[in-house]
């Protein structure tokens, strides 16, 4: 457990913090974040309890983290279909990666909470007017108006419903045999499946359902075997409206220790990991997972020091290092901070994301970023890893599994005429389902060699 001296839900107050709205009612804030601290929790503490054993099993080299999820949630799209079709894409991607490496797939999403965003401005200029940036919909609206982008904490409230909705669907779809290993045919898209990934994954689907028959008709039970029928789901964002946050923080009666009841995981953006910041002291007195991203201006003092302020105990399963350098910088970088983290007898989770740092605008002003790129990344992140005899134990990536076009490339071949048609992203351009399933045999393809060998060296 993080060490809690002198720590309080409230203490980040005392510190400076980055990222944060202005919000013209004060009383209006401190009147929702009441109303938020009477309501339930969203998540509990033995469920974050068994995450971090799940990610303890990551750091260890025995399974495989994938966490998914939009850029930012919209208050627009709250409704089933949005909502199942990440989910789905989600299993294809984690059947794909348990196939190939024959070990466990995590699976964690950037969803039920991901409604804030950091911004590089306070504010936005357009046409001579200057508003408040859109800081996702937890805070203000996108529309360029005053009344949009006026801090409303309201929203938090708003918040707080749409993300209860989405978790008791995703309870449902991951209990209630929506994620049977039975179906996994029908867990394609149908644009996906006229795409050559989603007739790959049905190759793969077919060799499912003939293990399955095989097992039953050698006596096993399949279709009554818990393992088959649902799957553990696991929810993260970023801990980046610290008001939010505080309110929705709950003591343990059981152990006495505080949890951040929002999601199972929360993780500490790149513009808010500074060591004495109000975000990393909050982060640091919680008992949930946290994640930590490394972009290019991270060194590895800058790592330690966050190890050593969030982890003192060194607990298993309690850090993710996610590592987002960019595709023409990961060969340089990341060595020496897996080098040195590991020097310092540490064992966080080693996660990629490949998304962030490659970020560029299209000729026709579009912000997009291009698969081979993404691509070029996640092999730099394995081959670092190889090159320092460390485990790459997952992947976090920004996607949808709807029919969106707002990354270029992939098998489909996406160009910047492209990009207008269906480009519905409230942030940042998101894998679209081929896409995502075309990164998963990609890795698939990179953990194929290991698993060989555990099964080669079994007795």
């Amino acid at each position: 457990m993080a060490a809690t001296s002198s720590w309080s839900p409230s203490s980040w107050r005392l510190h400076k913090a980055l990222q944060l709205p202005n919000y013209p009612d004060a009383q209006a804030l401190i009147e929702a974040e009441a109303r938020l601290a009477a309501l339930p929790p969203l998540i509990f503490p033995g469920e974050i309890t068994q995450l971090k054993k799940r990610l303890a099993a990551v750091s260890r080299g025995e399974a495989f983290l994938l966490q998914g999820g939009d850029c930012a949630e919209s208050f627009d799209e709250l409704g089933q279909v949005p909502v199942e079709s990440t989910f789905r894409v989600i299993l294809q991607m984690a059947v794909v990666l348990t196939y190939a490496a024959a070990c466990p797939v995590i699976k964690l999403g950037r969803i039920a909470g991901q409604f804030a965003k950091p911004r590089s401005s306070d504010t936005e200029t357009l046409q001579g007017a200057t508003l408040p940036s859109y800081r996702g919909d937890i805070i203000n609206g996108a529309d360029f108006t005053p009344a949009a982008r006026t801090p409303d904490p309201q929203r938090l409230l708003t918040a707080y419903s749409h993300s209860a909705a989405t978790l008791n669907l995703l309870r449902a779809m991951a209990q209630g045999g929506f994620a049977d290993l039975h179906r996994v045919h029908g867990w394609t898209a149908d644009f996906v499946r006229r795409s050559p990934q989603g007739e790959r994954f049905e190759e793969l689907a077919d060799r499912i359902a003939q293990s399955l028959a095989f097992m039953e008709a050698c006596g096993f039970d399949a279709a009554a075997a818990p393992q088959l029928q649902a799957v553990e789901f696991y929810t993260s964002h970023e801990a980046l409206h610290l008001h939010y946050e505080e309110a929705l923080t709950r003591i343990d009666e059981a152990t006495g220790r505080a949890y951040g009841a929002s999601a199972h995981m929360l993780w500490l953006g790149e513009r808010t990991r500074g060591i004495e910041g109000a975000h990393v002291e909050y982060l640091r007195g919680i008992d949930n997972a946290v994640g930590v991203k490394l972009g290019p201006t991270a060194k590895a003092e800058d790592v330690l020091a966050l190890l050593d302020r969030l982890d003192p105990d060194h607990e298993p399963g309690r850090i993710a290092l996610i590592a987002r350098r960019g595709s023409d910088k990961v060969a340089a970088a990341l060595p020496a901070l897996l080098r040195a983290v590991k020097s310092a007898g540490r064992t966080p989770v080693w996660c990629c994301d490949p998304m962030h740092g490659n970020t560029v605008t299209s000729s026709n002003g579009y912000k997009t970023r291009d698969f081979a790129r993404i691509l070029d990344e996640v092999r730099g992140f394995f081959a670092a890893h190889a090159q320092e005899g460390t485990y790459p134990g997952g992947l976090h990536f920004e996607m949808t599994g709807q029919d969106v076009t707002e990354c270029r490339g992939g098998a489909q071949q996406l160009g910047d005429e492209a990009l207008a048609a269906r480009y519905h992203t409230a942030c940042d351009p998101r894998l679209h389902g081929s896409q995502s399933l075309e990164l998963a045999f990609l890795v698939a393809d990179v953990l194929r060699a290991p698993a060989a060998a555990r099964v080669r060296r079994a007795p």
